[in-house]
């Protein structure tokens, strides 16, 4: 699995967000080819207006089967063929699946390629080519319907509501207004502590990542998600205090407070620990989680560069120990 941070978020969020409609697939392999797919969902369910209104343009991507390849910069001319190129190989084999069942796939079970970059030039769009459809926001494009391809140009989409869970993806103050938006939702909002957790996240994974040989986008980064990542330590803390509260009727306010503060940081620490462990190796298994009460004895400045760097059965065997 992938190191780069923006690949790691990128999938994360993805996952998190269209995981109530259907099924998503994280780096699938093609079978039968040497190629993995980043994003690959399959919808089970219609949306719902709440999850219209909440997903947005999101919600209607994900209405039917499709490939989700996101770029952190505009993709070079190889990197849209090998997607186009994956398209393909899967659809032959969705094709072989439903000969297999003496089936077959209608147009509306075919895949569709979504590839999501935060920039796209007149000049590659000119090449590729796309057209404008007027039932969906400007920075939307679709190829010819042989294709089955659309591409989303983050940085020429409008700054609405309906766009917010696609500019958070974007770049420079495209991404700081999109990541100041998600801090201004409301509590009460399903995505926003979700979101604010994998921003936090993302962050760290920027610090410590050796993959990132740009420095300029690395800062620019660290400092587009600072304010999420303010927002959701304080409400880890906060969280802890409120715990705290309830403990502090019986055991007396001040210790209450005391602990916790301890508690709110540890739900901190344990909460960072399962995101960068479901990053690395896709999901918690239980050998995973039986480590998780070692790793917690260490600072994140100690646990977060081990847990990034080691393979999974080094950490089990060096944490296992421990317990």
């Amino acid at each position: 699995m992938t190191k780069n941070p923006f690949d790691q978020f990128s999938k994360q969020f993805f996952k998190e967000c269209l995981s109530p409609l259907g099924e998503v697939k994280i780096s699938e392999e093609i079978p039968g080819e040497p190629k993995f797919v980043d994003i690959w969902f399959i919808p089970s369910i219609q949306p719902s207006a709440e999850i219209l209104s909440d997903l947005g343009i999101l919600a209607r991507i994900a209405q039917t089967p499709c490939l989700l390849e996101p770029f952190r910069n505009q993709p070079a001319d190889e990197e849209i063929r090998s997607c186009l190129g994956k398209l393909v190989h899967l659809e032959a084999e969705l094709r072989r699946e439903a000969k297999r069942d003496e089936d077959k796939l209608s147009y509306d079970e075919l895949p569709r390629l979504w590839i999501i970059t935060s920039t796209c030039s007149d000049e590659a769009l000119y090449d590729f080519p796309v057209y404008r459809d007027s039932s969906w926001p400007d920075g939307i494009y679709f190829s010819r319907k042989t294709l089955l391809t659309r591409i989303v140009a983050i940085n020429r989409l409008p700054r609405t509501p309906e766009t917010l869970w696609l500019r958070i993806l974007g770049k420079g103050l495209i991404q700081k207004q999109a990541a100041d938006e998600v801090v201004a939702l409301p509590k009460g909002n399903p995505k926003r502590s979700k979101i604010l957790n994998l921003l936090y996240t993302w962050k760290i994974n920027m610090e410590v990542s050796t993959e990132i040989d740009d420095i300029e986008d690395r800062e620019e980064i660290m400092m587009n998600l600072s304010q999420a990542y303010l927002e959701w330590e304080q409400e880890t803390v906060e969280r802890g205090k409120e715990i705290g509260k309830e403990i502090g009727k019986e055991i007396g306010k001040e210790i209450g407070k005391e602990i916790g503060k301890e508690i709110g940081k540890e739900q901190e620490r344990r909460q960072v620990i399962e995101n960068l462990l479901t990053v690395r190796f896709g999901s918690l298994d239980p050998e995973l989680q039986a480590i998780i009460p070692s790793v917690l004895t260490l600072s994140p400045s100690e646990f977060t560069p081990i847990l990034l760097q080691l393979s999974r059965e080094e950490l089990i065997a060096r944490f296992a120990m421990q317990n």
